[in-house]
């Protein structure tokens, strides 16, 4: 028996079967720029400045001000992706 013989039929499926399942995070795939888009697109800055107390949504806002700081901020950044996730449904 050879024990190098190799069943190249099997083979080729190999990778699929070794891929992990896909994540159920609703966040999976999505980038910050995008939430941010989608979430100024249904609720305006001013609606966004009072559901997320941050200066951001509130002082002179725009989509790239916003980036720059919940890059930066984890606490807003949380708060941000959470509300998202609230809205998924609505979107």
């Amino acid at each position: 028996m050879n024990l190098y013989k190799v069943n190249f039929k099997i083979l080729k499926f190999l990778p699929l079967a070794m891929e992990k399942p896909q994540s159920k995070n609703p966040l999976h795939g999505i980038t910050l720029q995008k939430i941010v888009e989608q979430l100024v697109d249904y609720y305006g800055f001013d609606t966004l400045g009072e559901l997320i107390k941050i200066n951001c949504f509130t002082d002179n806002p725009s989509v790239k001000s916003s980036l720059t700081f919940l890059r930066k901020t984890e606490w807003a950044r949380k708060k941000v992706q959470e509300l998202y996730i609230k809205t998924l449904p609505k979107f």
